[in-house]
């Protein structure tokens, strides 16, 4: 073990290794690259206004408004840009940045390298989230009006090729990054929704059951107590026949519904590891499973099956893993399953309600819950004794 896994055994180690979900992934990628564009906004300027304060060390009036204006093109740049990402249109931002970018282009001067940048970019913040015709005028008018602006007249041949090659470049590659991360957060949505469809569906379907079940017989014991109640007076005997039949229905929904919510209950191992695998890699975390050992309890299984679910959610909720292992063997009469991420998060992740619900589960059949964070690596083990081992 070398220094740093020794601080990070002992807590002490400063810097954590977060495994980010792949769609935070793509979502940072998208910041990062529309952030990007706003770096070229002061690329030209600064150039100018470092050659303006060389020629004259006082910096003048018009100078210091061109740098305030370019940080409050900036600030707007950076708002729209995060509620494009959010999903929003930012119509005031950008019609704000088009007025400082014409206020700049009109005051500042200097060329199309320089100062007339800002068109491309203010570009580059407008085609976010409108249609691709709108786009193409916008970035034709940005070509046009920045390079005019910047020359202070008619502009050249080369101006217009020059700014109308960024505006053919910058925008769009915002565009398409935009789009990339859309396609992520709609997937993401997506499989949310399924998961929720997936949790109502099997609500209706565990209420339908017990309605088949029990409500038959229900009726039945409504209709026999009113009987009953009515015989009460007049023939007892009846009546209590009829009551001794209520209560063998009762009994029979009674041993009906314990039979369909231990049903419920009960839960495969085999397509729980199964599961979990398929929602682990679409979470981006890679998962090495081993197969189920022949011949377990069915009691002893499901308990696994429960400690499996809730590692997971444990994993997906708080952690930054990148890899989960899930071990399952039976050793010295016991079956022991250990589920292994390398992205431990703290303490927080080890000492849930629902670890605590599952310790009780695993403890109703004599065996222990453990969880045990190692570094940036942390081990959920389960050990259930097997009661017709020898």
């Amino acid at each position: 073990m070398n220094m740093d896994q020794r601080l990070r055994a002992m807590g002490l180690w400063p810097f954590r290794r977060h495994k980010r979900s792949r769609s935070e992934r793509v979502r940072r990628v998208t910041l990062w690259t529309l952030t990007g564009s706003v770096v070229m906004a002061w690329i030209g300027p600064a150039a100018d206004i470092l050659g303006s304060v060389g020629e004259d060390p006082t910096p003048t009036p018009v100078l210091l408004g061109g740098v305030a204006g370019l940080v409050v093109f900036s600030v707007l740049y950076v708002r729209a840009m995060l509620a494009a990402v959010a999903g929003r249109r930012a119509h005031v931002e950008v019609a704000a940045a088009a007025l400082i970018t014409v206020v700049l282009l009109l005051t500042q001067g200097g060329e199309a390298w320089t100062w007339g940048l800002l068109g491309p970019v203010w570009a580059a913040m407008a085609v976010l989230g409108v249609s691709a015709s709108a786009g193409v005028l916008i970035c034709v008018v940005a070509t046009v009006a920045s390079a005019a602006l910047a020359v202070g007249g008619l502009p050249g041949l080369p101006e217009l090729i020059s700014l109308g090659s960024i505006c053919a470049v910058i925008p769009w590659a915002n565009r398409f990054q935009l789009w990339l991360w859309e396609i992520v957060r709609e997937a993401e949505e997506g499989e949310q929704a399924r998961a929720r469809l997936a949790v109502t569906e099997e609500r209706l379907r565990f209420a339908r059951d017990l309605h088949d079940l029990v409500g038959h017989s229900l009726s039945a014991i409504a209709v026999k107590s009113e009987v009953a109640t009515k015989l009460a007076t007049t023939d007892g005997e009846r009546a209590a026949a009829e009551m001794a039949e209520v209560r063998a229905l009762a009994r029979k929904s009674l041993h009906e519904m314990r039979g369909a919510v231990r049903g419920y209950r009960t839960v495969d191992l085999a397509a729980e590891l199964h599961s979990v695998r398929a929602v682990l890699e679409a979470s981006g975390i890679r998962c090495a499973l081993d197969p189920v050992p022949d011949g377990l309890p069915q009691d002893v299984t499901t308990v696994l099956a429960w400690v499996v679910r809730e590692g997971t959610t444990n994993v997906l909720r708080h952690s930054k893993a990148g890899e989960c292992r899930i071990g399952l063997a039976v050793r010295d009469g016991r079956a022991v399953l250990e589920m292994t991420n390398d992205g431990a998060g703290g303490p927080s992740g080890a000492d849930g309600s629902g670890l605590a619900g599952l310790a009780e589960r695993v403890a109703s059949l004599g065996g222990a819950l453990t969880a045990r964070p190692d570094g940036h690596r942390f081990t959920l083990s389960a050990a259930v004794p097997l009661r017709d081992a020898p």
